[in-house]
């Protein structure tokens, strides 16, 4: 795989107010219409489901030091040093896909995991979900806000370019009130 480079973010760096639900969905639909089972959505950080996840030999092709579950537990938790071994550092984040469900709760530690995976030399993270569409990428989203410090809107545009994300309205609410508390396109 080519080396990422940063995505362009065009002509949105001018203080503009935080994206209302409707608005995000727009911006989400008019993005990639498609995804693979792991798309990289920036420079080292992948995106994906969770049969990539559950395939070591897969994420030893990519070099996925960093594995991020966001559907730990469950059917779908074969994560930690059980199933990866010492080689894959693996954190698990319980959420559910559903709107009520308070995933805000784990914007900072799932970003700061990202992070400080990406501050080490070689590392590559891998976010995953059961389809790699709302949960993992609603943790991504928080970590380019957290620790980029893009803009909710200037986030969406950079992974949609990369990946087809469709975040449930109630993660996108709580990335709405993340983006204000940020201080929004004011940050860019």
């Amino acid at each position: 795989m080519a080396e990422a480079s940063l995505p362009e973010l065009g002509g949105d760096t001018e203080a503009t107010p935080c994206p209302s639900v409707l608005e995000l969905e727009e911006l989400l639909r008019a993005g990639k219409a498609s995804c693979s089972r792991v798309d990289e959505v920036w420079p080292n950080l992948f995106i994906g489901d969770a049969a990539t996840a559950n395939n070591r030999f897969e994420l030893w092709k990519l070099g996925i030091t960093h594995v991020l579950n966001a559907a730990h537990g469950g059917l779908y938790c074969q994560g930690g040093p059980d199933f990866y071994g010492s080689r894959v550092s693996y954190l698990g984040v319980p959420a559910y896909d559903l709107p009520d469900f308070d995933i805000s709760t784990y914007f900072s530690s799932a970003a700061d995991f990202i992070h400080r995976a990406l501050s080490s030399p070689g590392a590559k993270v891998l976010v995953h979900c059961v389809v790699g569409v709302s949960r993992s990428a609603t943790l991504v989203l928080a970590y380019l806000m957290l620790h980029q410090r893009l803009s909710l809107r200037q986030a969406v545009l950079a992974v949609r370019e990369r990946r087809w994300i469709f975040p449930n309205r109630g993660f996108l609410h709580q990335l709405r009130q993340l983006d204000q508390r940020l201080g929004g396109a004011s940050r860019s």
